[in-house]
């Protein structure tokens, strides 16, 4: 009888009927002093706490190594942004050099009064340059952002109010927008720039879930 208790607290089968079993328990005080041991001796088997190693520094580690999990990272995220803004300012000085300076070096395409043509094809030379060297040293880029700005409002303001006065007309203000453009892309940068540089906190401490 112990044995076929002891097989269903193991969750084997007893060999005897659950019947036989439960009416046996009743009569024979010996079974039941032996049951009632076997259940205690059962529970804390089951229940006792199992030592598991801590693997933290090694899931950490493991993470660190691999460059997929490292490229979805938020400081690799913020570098790949800052790259992304770096090439767009770069395309934008190249793109307003290829229009300045055919104007500045040959005159090329001014009708009327080509010196002042000249002293804006020169300014706009000179904003390329700094465009271009934001876009190749983004930690200076907030240097340049007044600049653009001011600029950018300043085209903007004046453009409006020729056009209001009927004085140009919107077609020929629309490449203004440009430097709009470009004051918001240097700023981005600039900003990209920062927050790149900013060191992070970290997120998980080895050790602590």
């Amino acid at each position: 009888m112990r044995a076929a208790l002891s097989a269903r607290l193991d969750g084997e089968d007893p060999q005897v009927a659950p019947a036989v079993l439960d009416g046996h328990l009743p009569g024979c005080p010996g079974c039941r002093a032996w049951l009632a041991r076997a259940e205690q001796v059962t529970r804390l088997v089951r229940v006792q706490s199992v030592q598991v190693p801590d693997l933290t520094a090694s899931v950490l580690a493991a993470v660190a190594a691999d460059p997929q999990a490292a490229g979805r990272t938020p400081a690799a995220t913020l570098r790949a942004r800052r790259q992304v803004l770096r090439v767009a300012v770069g395309v934008a000085a190249v793109a307003q050099l290829a229009i300045a300076m055919p104007i500045l070096l040959a005159g090329l395409g001014v009708s009327v009064d080509p010196h002042t043509s000249r002293e804006m094809a020169s300014f706009d030379v000179a904003l390329a340059v700094g465009f271009a060297l934001a876009a190749w040293r983004p930690d200076r880029a907030r240097a340049f952002v007044p600049v653009a700005l001011v600029l950018a409002v300043c085209l903007a303001g004046t453009s409006a109010v020729d056009i209001a006065n009927s004085t140009t007309a919107l077609v020929h203000e629309v490449g203004h927008l440009a430097a709009v453009v470009q004051a918001g892309l240097l700023w981005a940068l600039g900003r990209a720039s920062r927050d790149a540089d900013r060191p992070l906190a970290p997120v998980l401490a080895v050790g602590r879930g």
